[in-house]
């Protein structure tokens, strides 16, 4: 049986996170461009939080048997906390992962132009009038609820070859009620990519929110990750270094993923 190289590995992390942020993050200026002047509806939200949960569903799928597909340092840090994942590990997926984010941001410039920039590019951030307490709660609670159910899918007992499935779902699910209040970020990378490219691309950026969703969302990873094992603790839990996605007809060893 084959087994991924250490590069191999980190350049499946770099293109799935860049995929993320492409397709999910790229949706956002796709819609305001489209939209022009037109009012921001549920609908348009909609559209993104599909955006995000498709292409996490296609990357668990295509990446999960090599790297993981973990594309969220929360995920990656959630796994290291738990004894799922090598910490010897975690600097390299972190950092493809900020490669990846970073490249993805750059792409959506490419493909949509200068106007992607202009419109904020999808960069995460809040108001004034959210405060960071609110900020780090939304950003803490989304972040924890997606890494949990993660969790959940990778144990021994979930079904067999749903993991890219739910995965994708839940980030459908959890964008809708953080994104009015922070972006919906949930992710480190993917807060950090996009702000990057804004600042180059010679857009406004907040960096001191970075901190903010940095912050609320490795502690939710980390959280989330100890408060499913502690709920868990006695059964059957796969032991395997690194996350694979299943297939639909094998057993499930470690799938992950993000949004």
């Amino acid at each position: 049986m084959h087994v991924p190289s250490t590069t191999q590995k980190l350049a499946s992390e770099a293109i799935g996170t860049a995929f993320l942020v492409f397709i999910g993050v790229g949706s956002v200026p796709a819609t305001l461009i489209v939209n022009g002047d037109a009012p921001f509806t549920m609908a348009d939200l909609g559209m993104i939080s599909l955006a995000f949960g498709t292409i996490v569903v296609a990357t668990v799928y295509a990446l999960g048997h090599v790297s993981g597909n973990h594309i969220n340092p929360a995920v990656t840090l959630g796994l290291a906390v738990t004894g799922k994942f090598p910490w010897r590990e975690v600097p390299g997926y972190i950092a493809a992962q900020l490669v990846g984010a970073t490249a993805g941001a750059a792409a959506i410039i490419a493909v949509l132009g200068q106007k992607a920039s202009d419109v904020g590019l999808g960069v995460a951030s809040y108001a004034d009038s959210v405060g960071v307490g609110q900020a780090f709660a939304a950003e803490f609670v989304g972040t924890f609820i997606l890494v949990f159910t993660i969790f959940g899918v990778i144990h021994a007992k979930a079904p067999a070859g749903f993991a890219g499935v739910a995965i994708g779902l839940v980030v459908f699910a959890a964008i809708i009620p953080v994104a009015p209040t922070t972006g919906a970020s949930i992710n480190p990378a993917r807060t950090f990519g996009p702000m990057l490219v804004q600042q180059i691309a010679g857009g406004t950026v907040k960096w001191e929110q970075l901190p903010v969703y940095v912050l609320a969302e490795l502690a939710a990873g980390a959280v989330a990750a100890l408060a499913y094992t502690a709920l868990v603790r006695g059964s059957d839990e796969p032991a395997a270094e690194t996350v694979e996605a299943p297939a639909p007809a094998a057993p499930v060893r470690e799938p992950a993923g993000q949004a």
